[in-house]
């Protein structure tokens, strides 16, 4: 049973791989050099996506909320941020190599005897995940920099600046979205583990004693925003970090956890992070990162509740969760939302001026969200390519649009059709994808 599950698990990973590729979703990295192992485009559907998501995120923190503001800090910070916050000494992992094929792995994950060729192991060593690199033209020890494996040390050293900046009072919250770096030893699941990704992280900053009630606020909103954009709510759980696997600053932590082919796997991780982070950077930097409350005349240093999620990863969740196969065709059914294109728009035939008046149509529609045009091959054919492509609706402009101005709208997921006005289209693809 466990060898057909794990050869299913490949298959539609497979598939999904293939069609990300066919439909312009993702495409391997330097594909014409052969590729670079674990890096990804976005082609022009899955940076659609990508941004959607991102945009429903940066909404749901920020824009319909007054007590969360938004940053973009640099990707190259002081060397020293990554000593205050244990990056530089902590931030490892066990590597050993096989002595007769060479693979490397993590240690931790496999056996005494590698699983490639059954040849024996060296000895196990650390190995920092943080890329390094040089700043300016000498490429010595006084020059090294890093790439930040993490967005949240960026919110946590401006956390002055943005409080004064903004006049927030506790509690409230830094929102960013952004690039993060980590040299994995065994990326792997296509976007799933990657070395470059995308971070959405929020840090929310309360008054000690405050902090187990805010963690629980934000974990039943995070839930609540994943249901949202789409995602089958069966197919997630919350799992919280037995004590003696919490992280060192942590004083409790949760997972959301999505079921994925290869199993139940970390979506996005919500951590009482305690003032560990603001005491470590008071520490090393000799400025105090502590909060003053006029009112109370009370100061103190705000524990802090993350909630950290990965753009990538939420993107897979989003095309595993929507991917189905149906008799006569394969299927996204992506929230509209969140799809890449909301409406496809087809003449029947390019003749008695179909095509121009869905070309029009269509003409307006991309002045209000991504739309497509096509005019070749059969109808059937075009529907299913759109199908595949996760657009919710299709509009066919016919013989009967000359005759009475209506056109034939199709609903992805039920494949139902109507006739509504071409003046009713962009009302009601609108009505839709509000959120």
């Amino acid at each position: 049973m466990a060898e057909a599950k794990a050869d299913t698990t490949t298959d539609i990973m497979e598939k999904l791989v293939s069609l990300c590729k066919r439909r312009g979703y993702i495409f391997q990295s330097s594909e014409i050099y052969g590729g670079l192992n674990s890096c990804w485009d976005y082609g022009p559907l899955g940076v659609e996506l990508k941004r959607n998501l991102a945009d429903m995120w940066w909404r749901a923190m920020t824009l319909k909320r007054d007590d969360v503001e938004g940053i973009d800090a640099s990707i190259l910070m002081h060397p020293r941020v990554w000593e205050a916050s244990g990056h530089v000494q902590n931030f490892t992992d066990p590597l050993v190599d096989c002595k007769k094929c060479k693979q490397r792995f993590r240690a931790d994950q496999i056996k005494d005897r590698c699983p490639k060729c059954g040849g024996e192991l060296t000895e196990a060593r650390m190995f920092n995940l943080m890329f390094k690199t040089f700043m300016g033209p000498v490429e010595d020890q006084a020059n090294i920099v890093y790439m930040r494996p993490e967005t949240a040390q960026g919110i946590y050293v401006n956390f002055l600046n943005v409080q004064s900046s903004s006049r927030q009072k506790i509690p409230f919250g830094i929102a960013q979205i952004g690039k993060a770096f980590r040299n994995e030893i065994t990326p792997g699941n296509f976007i799933f583990r990657t070395r470059e990704f995308e971070q959405m992280e929020m840090q929310f900053f309360v008054k000690p004693g405050t902090d187990e009630e805010w963690l629980a606020k934000w974990k039943d909103i995070r839930l609540a925003w994943y249901k949202e954009i789409g995602i089958n709510m069966n197919k997630l759980r919350l799992q919280q970090h037995h004590k003696k696997e919490l992280a060192h600053y942590a004083k409790d932590a949760y997972d959301i956890q999505y079921e994925f082919p290869f199993g139940w796997q970390e979506l996005e991780g919500i951590h009482n992070r305690t003032d560990f982070d603001l005491k470590r950077h008071t520490d090393y930097s000799g400025k105090s990162m502590s909060y003053f409350n006029e009112e109370t005349k009370d100061r103190f240093i705000p524990y802090i509740i993350e909630t950290s999620a990965g753009l990538n990863r939420t993107l897979l969740t989003c095309l595993i969760d929507a991917y189905r196969e149906e008799p006569e065709r394969v299927v996204l059914g992506l929230s509209p939302r969140i799809a890449p294109i909301k409406v496809a728009v087809f003449p029947l035939v390019k003749r008695d001026g179909m095509d121009k008046i869905a070309y029009d149509l269509y003409d307006e529609a991309r002045t209000h969200f991504k739309a497509f045009y096509d005019e070749g091959g059969s109808i059937g054919r075009r529907y299913r390519r759109q199908d595949e492509a996760g657009t919710p609706f299709g509009i066919t402009v016919d013989s009967e649009t000359l005759k009475d101005q209506t056109v034939t709208l199709r609903e992805r997921d039920s494949m139902k059709q109507e006739r509504i006005k071409i003046a009713e289209v962009i009302p009601r693809v609108k009505a839709a994808i509000a959120y």
